[in-house]
């Protein structure tokens, strides 16, 4: 069985179906059953896991995991071995729920003791550790039962393969996990601390694997705070090494992996970012990432061009194919002219796997390009715009707005929120481009990831000094914007309020009343009694922008004076903090510029008193706000001025 089935996922799946694994697992339990019997029991069963992803739901139906780790309670070797190496097998396969290797409290600290039986349960261990570790719960878990202390001496196991594996388990527990990452900055292995041992397998001689895996450990590192930003093994090491990986010399996926986790080490420090951008021609070593075709239609063409180019060749070879055992003697008897076209043959076929793996990563280089593009122009206006003068720059967002993939699209959308962040791309790129197209595009059916994202770059495209405000007006997206309020998602939310807020800026009086229509004042209430602090603040910002000129003020408070008071009294009666307090004093102080609107103000005692209340409150924000409504509802220009003037005398 074992010798019919490695290699052979067709004779795999016959066995399957024919019932072997139950009858295989019943062998493998069974007491009376020989050590080697167990063994050869436990190699097939791997085998038949090494097959599709079908085989793998096939053997865990079959309950496989709980008999294997019964396996590895045997005293023999070479019997765990063929378990873990099964167990490996399983738990890296993308269908096998990781939750199962902690189903069981006892099975943690029992690999841990098996660690120290042999090279290979070394590997197969951290190997099912650095996969199955998932979620901060599991990083816990494996914490907590001494895992970091366990295999920091694999680091420099005589063992490559014991070496990588214990260093792609460091880099999942260190991944957004301050505690373990504090800890890892302090661990001694050989009396060397744990990050120059990870500084040295940045070596150009390591291999690139080790030379990935060691960067993203001391980047992940660097992002939980347990090593500066400006530590010389980030800045001198891990970035240059990084870049490397970003070289269009280096694989499609060590690429890919290179400029995503460069990404996330640059992504909140603004001198990282810098050095990143003058790094071996950084910015435009990424342009290379878009080279490869993404669409259908080029796929096709492509494939199409090498069909035609082979299928003189094709046509030629009506042998059928040559068994793998004949492949020797086939081409010493085959004439020269059928040699070559064999040759051929092969040569065509691996340029051909070559083209699939190039497709394949089309998308992933795409979107790792535009997180870069993102990281490197979230702060400094210089890079942006060095990025936006990159050749196509723009119009590889804007198709990357519309690709198919739905991780290229949020990537695309997360670079254009970056490079919106610059006054001056808003004012010139952006409109040539006309960007706000597509972005609208993509708001009206997208997921709630992209959603966020884009709406946010909606936002920055509504400032007031924004050329596109206008046409994006024009298109509809107040509807949009007020939908978006209504989302169970408080970012959306947050972003749907704070869009209509920028709208509002010096808006016209339409604009405002488009806006308090398609909100309704049902809703623009409901918002400010929201739970979330930052929807409550931008639906106090947007108030304040409806309500500043005073034919505005006068005439939108003639219609809904009454519910904006009782908000404002609402407001301020609560438990909130001194910047949502400021906000509804200054939507006040707006209402007291009114020429009609401040009489509201002036016959409500409650108001009055509140007023009073801030002007004499132990911050001075309050104080200047309360004094601001005051400044204005005494203003020598109005009517009736002394009457105010008076009754402040007497309430202060």
């Amino acid at each position: 069985m074992k010798n019919a089935v490695i290699g052979n996922n067709k004779q795999k799946a016959n066995l399957i179906v024919l019932g072997a694994v139950p009858r295989l697992l019943y062998l493998l339990q069974q007491e009376t059953s020989s050590i080697e019997l167990k063994t050869e029991c436990a190699v097939v069963l791997g085998s038949l896991s090494m097959g599709t992803e079908n085989n793998v739901k096939s053997l865990l139906d079959c309950h496989i995991i709980p008999a294997l780790l019964q396996g590895l309670l045997s005293a023999d070797i070479r019997f765990i071995e063929a378990c873990l190496r099964c167990l490996r097998t399983i738990f890296t396969s993308p269908v096998t729920p990781v939750e199962l290797l902690y189903t069981d409290a006892t099975v943690i600290p029992h690999l841990m003791l098996l660690l120290s039986r042999s090279l290979h349960s070394q590997e197969y261990i951290c190997q099912i550790f650095a996969h199955c570790c998932k979620a901060p719960d599991h990083q816990t878990i494996l914490f907590n039962h001494g895992v970091v202390q366990n295999i920091a001496h694999l680091l420099t196991s005589v063992s490559y393969k014991v070496r990588m594996q214990a260093l792609k388990c460091f880099s999942v527990l260190a991944f957004d996990n301050p505690q373990v990452s504090m800890t890892l900055v302090n661990v001694l292995v050989d009396g060397e601390l744990l990050p120059q041992i990870f500084v040295k397998m940045l070596q150009r001689d390591k291999p690139i694997e080790m030379q990935l895996t060691a960067a993203k450990c001391l980047t992940y590192m660097c992002r939980a705070g347990s090593i500066r930003t400006d530590d010389n093994c980030i800045v001198l090491k891990t970035l240059p090494c990084l870049v490397r990986m970003c070289n269009k010399e280096r694989l499609l996926e060590e690429r890919v992996e290179g400029a995503e986790t460069l990404a996330y080490l640059i992504e909140p420090d603004v001198e990282l970012q810098r050095i990143a951008s003058i790094t071996d021609h950084l910015i435009s070593m990424l342009a290379d990432y878009f080279k490869y075709p993404s669409s259908v239609s080029a796929i096709t063409d492509i494939k199409r061009h090498h069909e035609t180019e082979l299928s003189d060749t094709e046509d030629a070879d009506s042998r059928g194919a040559i068994d793998e055992s004949q492949c020797t003697a086939a081409f010493l008897t085959f004439p020269l002219s059928q040699m070559t076209q064999q040759t051929q043959l092969v040569s065509a076929a691996t340029s051909e796997e070559k083209l699939d793996h190039d497709l394949k990563h089309a998308h992933e280089l795409r979107q790792a390009a535009f997180k870069l593009y993102a990281s490197l122009g979230a702060n400094d206006e210089d890079i942006r715009k060095k990025i936006i003068e990159a050749e196509h720059m723009m119009d590889r967002i804007v198709n990357g707005l519309s690709e198919t993939s739905v991780k290229v699209r949020l990537a695309a959308v997360r670079c254009l929120h970056s490079l919106s962040r610059s006054v001056q791309q808003l004012r010139t790129s952006f409109q040539d481009h006309a960007v706000w197209k597509p972005l609208m595009k993509v708001l009206q059916n997208a997921p709630d990831d992209i959603l966020v994202v884009a709406s946010s770059t909606l936002c920055n495209l509504l400032l007031e000094f924004s050329p596109s405000k206008e046409p994006i007006l024009e298109s509809g997206a107040i509807d949009l914007l007020c939908s978006l309020t209504l989302s169970e998602n408080p970012a959306l939310r947050v972003n749907g309020i704070w869009a209509l807020m920028n709208m509002a800026f010096q808006a016209d009086q339409k604009i405002k009343s488009d806006i308090l229509r398609g909100l309704s004042t049902e809703q623009l209430f409901r918002l400010l009694s929201d739970p979330d602090v930052n929807v409550l603040m931008k639906t106090l910002g947007l108030l304040r922008n409806l309500l500043s000129t005073r034919p505005h003020i006068d005439q939108i408070m003639s219609t809904h004076g009454k519910q904006i008071m009782q908000a404002v009294t609402f407001i301020l009666e609560g438990e909130h903090n001194i910047e949502v307090k400021e906000q509804t004093l200054c939507i006040l102080a707006n209402i007291a510029d009114g020429t009609t609107a401040k009489d509201l103000i002036m016959t409500n005692d409650d108001i009055l008193q509140k007023i009073k209340y801030y002007v004499g409150h132990s911050n001075l924000k309050l104080q200047l706000a309360a004094m601001f409504c005051i400044a204005n509802l005494t203003w020598n220009e109005d009517e009736g001025r002394k009457d105010h003037s008076a009754e402040f005398r007497s309430l202060l």
